[in-house]
Parts: structure tokens; C-alpha cells; sequence
């Protein structure tokens, strides 16, 4: 898998492993989405505390990546905006009530 990952321009990582993308596995300037979210123990912050983190080693590849998605507060926001905006469509077309301009591409 690492082999793969430094040929790729843009990478988008979602395998639901906390870190599994490594910083050296990233093609220096390439993109990386990464949509993972995993929670995982957080001790400097308190005894059962935890943090969010992707499936990218964030702090790594941010050192190499030309642009990279933070989590949380990356792509996030996105999908539950598409989620909205899906639902809405949906429920527009059951009940045969016209869609709301702009809300979809």
C-alpha cells in the first residue's frame, strides 16, 4: 500500500484506522482527503478523555502534502451538508413539491 500511495497525486484515505496513512507514504505535494474519523485515548487531556483523528498522521503529512484535510472540521461539514440537502431533495420529490433552487450541481 505504500507503494501505491507515494505514485498518487491525490490520495483519500477511509479505512477507519486511526493513523494507518504514514507522512513518508505521501507524494510530496499531492493532495490528501481524509475522510476517516476515529476516536482514540487522549490522556494529556484528562484520565478517559479522548480526541478525534483522521486515518492519516496528520502532523506528518502535513509536512509533505501540497493540501490536506483536517480532522475534525474537514470534510465533515461537507458530508453532513450533502446529507441535508439529499434529505431535503428526497422528501421534495416524494411528496411532489418542487426542489428549492441551487440546492444540488
Amino acid at each position: 500500500l505504500p507503494e501505491v500511495v507515494r505514485r498518487a497525486d491525490v490520495v483519500v484515505a477511509a479505512v477507519g484506522r486511526p493513523a494507518m496513512v504514514q507522512g513518508d507514504w505521501i507524494k510530496p505535494g499531492a493532495t490528501v482527503i481524509d475522510v476517516g474519523i476515529n476516536r482514540v485515548d487522549a490522556p494529556e487531556r484528562g484520565e478517559g478523555k479522548t480526541r478525534l483523528v483522521g486515518d492519516v498522521d496528520f502532523e506528518r503529512a502535513l509536512q509533505v502534502a501540497g493540501a490536506i484535510t483536517p480532522v475534525p472540521g474537514g470534510v465533515g461539514p461537507m458530508t453532513i451538508a450533502c446529507l441535508l440537502a439529499n434529505t431535503l431533495t428526497a422528501c421534495c420529490r416524494s411528496n411532489g413539491v418542487p426542489e428549492p433552487e441551487g440546492l444540488t450541481a
